[in-house]
């Protein structure tokens, strides 16, 4: 089975991605911020596919990404930013910075599918 990490500060935001990626056929990490996140990494086994929240705090998820694409062993997991940041200049910060994705909130469970089926990475 797939895995996928979801970092985002909200825990309802966790859950409903958490549930959205398991019904899609996705074993489910999170991580409540980006620090957590790369901490989390550094344990468990490499996911196939990261959602990343923008705005939380300790590191947000702008920082992870820029971090993440750093490191050489992450260069082949997707990885997708969910957030409210609807402004296009930062949607292309985050794809400049190697964002494969980006979906706005409020999303639904198609729209994450649909955006994973864009990637080759759709219901398993």
């Amino acid at each position: 089975m797939a895995l996928a990490l979801v970092i985002d500060d909200s825990s309802a935001t966790r859950m409903i991605l958490a549930r959205i990626l398991t019904e899609l056929g996705y074993s489910v990490e999170k991580a409540e911020n980006g620090a957590d996140a790369l901490h989390k990494l550094s344990k468990m086994a490499k996911p196939e596919l990261i959602l990343i929240d923008w705005n939380m705090p300790v590191m947000n998820g702008y920082e992870f990404l820029v971090k993440a694409r750093s490191m050489a062993q992450f260069d082949d997991v997707t990885m997708m930013m969910v957030t409210t940041e609807t402004e296009i200049e930062q949607v292309l910060k985050a794809l400049e910075a190697g964002a494969n994705e980006y979906v706005m909130k409020p999303f639904t469970k198609d729209v994450i599918d649909e955006k994973l089926s864009l990637l080759g990475l759709g219901a398993r």
